[in-house]
């Protein structure tokens, strides 16, 4: 409960109160006019506390109320956010530090799938021919990978390319790492490499296993020359093959795409699949959250953040809606990338800012698609070469040193979410409740006003205006003694960037810099005490709120 001692404020009095009372005594040394005297006393009080009580009331009144009843029920809780995050290639996962991102996140934020690119580069020695021109396999690098992936307790998302330099049509990469866009020179030959890497998955992790997997063919084939060199016929030529390679090794395994930035070639997919007749698992497609564009490769250009509330949510919408008005209207929706900029040097990934947006987003196209694959979970990637320094905009949930940006805390408060969902009258929030224990999540999302891009705007220390405070309240609670914890991301806490501003933005962080960091910005609770909630009570907290704060709101039973 909320106790509000009441205060009076210096400027509540009325001026009329500084008229001296003597001038009511016409005689000296005499109490004239007494009983005048008395009620204007008595007038004059109740008026200052009357303005007093109202000055009171007007401060303790929350701009926001958020109101959650244990007992009332909506149903599950759609775990969409957490199904899939990507990663820039499969080489970095042989890293000890990319793996133990992977850990972190799969253990606090609650990822079950893991999706990225690279999987047939030459670096990794998938592909070569010997003199006769016949294939030569080598999976013992994939192999390292997928075990990692499978040991921390997640699954491949299995994206299918580049193209082996030694099947390729050409010679068109992308990537500081030269990832081929090139058609197969030889489908026959590309068919039989899907094959017996799908095969080999099959005989090393088991039939069970494996198809429970997704498989997905190619990466933004709509990009013409920048990650497809083909054209749209051309890319269907390469689905059809490879779906006939993989549905050979078993039908029950999953295949979809197009995996198409912007949203694109929807229809034309499941048109594609149906005139065919060539199975199509599920649908793919991927947007970023900033005003124009589809791809930074080399991470220079000058990006804006999308102001719109409907920021990647209408576009959500927009293609389930395509789907469900086509001839596979259940058809899976994954979206296998997301997230505020498609651009790897991009300072809005790192601002405190990201965490609110996420959540915004997700709460918007939930019960529209199955899984948004946040892009990517490390900083960790290389498509523009090696990483300039600790904090560079780069698409990360965590640092390139192990730091948990804002968006990390995004998706572990998200993760701390129970199973059953209650109603909420609040439209940017979750109320939860298991164990007999009840989450509250919340967030403000305000985007910034600037005219300038985020590469100018995000690499300056950037405060949060305050808003006033938001009120949970409580009703229905079990009957017993909690522990409320408070969490909180927002300007200055659980802000690993900003302190990194203060620090001047070095190129390079010592050790002792980092383990400060690291203790600055852990995620510990902002408040935690016991609490005690008896029959038909009512429990409420008071937060204070500003611009872009997201909180949670645990009550978990005392044993």
């Amino acid at each position: 409960m909320i106790d509000t001692a009441l205060s009076i404020p210096g400027n509540c009095i009325p001026p009329w109160s500084a008229v001296p009372w003597h001038r009511f005594d016409q005689s000296a040394g005499k109490p004239a006019h007494s009983k005048v005297s008395k009620l204007l006393r008595i007038v004059f009080a109740v008026s200052v506390l009357l303005v007093a009580t109202a000055s009171v009331l007007a401060q303790s009144a929350p701009s926001r109320l958020i109101s959650v009843d244990y007992r009332r029920v909506k149903g599950t809780r759609d775990r969409f956010a957490h199904l899939v995050v990507g990663a820039g290639r499969l080489a970095e996962g042989l890293r000890a530090d990319w793996q133990r991102d992977l850990a972190i996140v799969h253990r606090e934020c609650g990822f079950e799938y893991l999706r990225m690119h690279g999987l047939l580069q030459d670096e990794l020695g998938i592909y070569s021919e010997d003199k006769q021109g016949r294939p030569v396999y080598n999976f013992q690098y994939i192999d390292a990978v997928y075990d990692a992936i499978l040991n921390t307790g997640m699954r491949p998302f299995v994206e299918f390319g580049f193209m082996p330099q030694r099947l390729a049509s050409g010679e068109k990469t992308i990537f500081w790492w030269k990832g081929n866009i090139t058609p197969p020179r030889d489908y026959a030959k590309w068919e039989r490499l899907v094959h017996a890497l799908v095969q080999h998955w099959t005989k090393r992790y088991g039939h069970q296993e494996v198809r429970q997997w997704y498989f997905e063919v190619w990466n933004e084939p709509n990009l013409k020359d920048l990650f497809w060199s083909g054209d749209q016929d051309e890319y269907f030529k390469l689905y059809d093959a490879t779906v006939r390679a993989i549905k050979t090794v078993s039908p029950e395994y999953r295949v979809g795409g197009p995996a198409t930035a912007g949203r694109a070639w929807i229809r034309e997919m499941i048109d594609h699949a149906t005139k065919a007749n060539v199975p199509l698992d599920f649908v793919t497609t991927h947007d970023y959250g900033v005003t124009s564009g589809a791809l930074d490769a080399e991470g220079t250009q000058q990006l804006f953040l999308d102001p719109s509330p409907e920021a990647i949510v209408a576009g959500v919408r927009d293609v389930r809606a395509q789907v469900k008005a086509s001839a596979m209207p259940n058809l899976p929706l994954h979206y296998t990338e997301w997230s505020t900029s498609y651009s790897p040097r991009d300072p809005v990934h790192d601002s405190y800012i990201s965490a609110a947006y996420i959540l915004s987003r997700l709460k918007g196209s939930e019960g529209h698609a199955q899984s948004m694959s946040y892009w990517t979970f490390t900083d960790i990637f290389e498509e523009n070469g090696p990483v300039p320094s600790p904090f560079h905009g780069g698409f990360g949930l965590i640092n390139f040193q192990g730091l948990r940006k804002p968006s990390f805390y995004a998706y572990q408060f998200l993760n701390r979410l129970g199973t059953e969902e209650l109603v909420s009258d609040d439209p940017n929030s979750w109320a939860t409740r298991n164990g007999g224990g009840v989450q509250v999540l919340f967030w403000n999302y305000t985007p910034p006003q600037t005219k300038e891009s985020n590469q100018v705007y995000f690499k300056r220390d950037q405060p949060s205006k305050e808003i006033g405070e938001a009120r949970v309240s409580f009703a229905g609670l079990p009957r017993g003694r909690y522990t409320l914890n408070i969490y909180r991301v927002g300007y200055g806490v659980n802000d690993v960037y900003s302190d990194y501003l203060k620090l001047g933005s070095p190129l390079s962080l010592t050790r002792e810099q980092v383990r400060e960091l690291a203790q600055r910005n852990d995620g510990r609770p902002v408040s935690s005490m016991p609490i005690e909630v008896k029959a038909s009570d009512q429990f409420s907290r008071d937060v204070p709120l500003r611009e872009n704060d997201v909180y949670l709101i645990t009550l978990q039973p005392l044993r």
